[in-house]
């Protein structure tokens, strides 16, 4: 069965990228080859692939550094029967962050998980990418799909200007503007008012957690530079405090 016309499939993946703190990560045993899967931690790239910090003393991080085959099983955590919610499963190859962009993925992976501070710099611990080869989606009866990484994953090679902006323009909203990342969260999300602050931009939204929740905020159209973001942000603030 095909799933219906106003399913979009690549948007509803990219939200569980991009809102997932915790996965089934499945790697390939030394020697053997047998399947083994741990529960890890994720955060998410600008392109919204997944971020994880792993220990050299982990199975999973010698499974993976003898071969980076793995699959990373993510879901929305629904209430209830947990076999009613989406999930994805998402396949490709775990590669280990050096110079420049371990440091990116350095904060956007500390931006999701600020406890990991206290151990981010033992050295044991590295970042790993995992570069998509390709994801399955499972939303419900009728709306299974295979998706490849073009189709999921977000085009970022026209947002230098965005992307280098971003450290500063999350620390900004955070330390000047959290009564408006509460706006946000109430107003345009309709969640509860909490402690929300900013986690992530990127062309296409922002990331706000407050706690252990965690929630997508998608911008009507791309933003690829930083004069674009603070434009965003403050027509998104002007929608919020109109409804308020």
């Amino acid at each position: 069965m095909r799933p219906p016309a106003d399913f979009d499939a690549p948007r509803l993946a990219r939200s569980l990228l991009r809102r997932s703190r915790q996965g089934a990560l499945a790697t390939l045993m030394q020697g053997s080859g047998d399947p083994y899967c741990s529960l890890v931690s994720v955060a998410s790239h600008a392109d919204a692939s997944p971020i994880l910090l792993i220990s050299r003393l982990a199975l999973h991080t010698r499974n993976i550094l003898d071969d980076n085959r793995v699959s990373l099983m993510l879901d929305e955590r629904a209430a209830g029967d947990p076999l009613e919610g989406a999930r994805i499963m998402l396949a490709g190859r775990a590669e280990e962050a050096g110079g420049e962009q371990a440091k990116v993925l350095r904060r956007r992976y500390l931006n999701a998980h600020p406890s990991a501070e206290a151990f981010v710099d033992f050295k044991d611990f590295s970042f790993f990418r995992i570069a998509p080869s390709g994801l399955h989606l499972v939303a419900g009866f009728g709306r299974i799909i295979d998706l490849t990484p073009v189709q999921f994953l977000t085009e970022i090679g026209d947002a230098g200007g965005l992307l280098e902006a971003e450290h500063g323009a999350i620390a900004h909203m955070n330390e000047d503007h959290r009564e408006t990342m509460n706006l946000y969260a109430t107003k345009l999300l309709g969640a509860e008012a909490a402690d929300w602050s900013c986690t992530g931009c990127d062309p296409e939204g922002m990331d706000l957690r407050a706690g252990a929740m965690v929630l997508r905020l998608d911008f009507p159209e791309r933003v690829t530079s930083a004069s674009g973001l603070r434009e965003m942000l403050a027509r998104l603030a002007g929608e919020a405090r109109s409804k308020a």
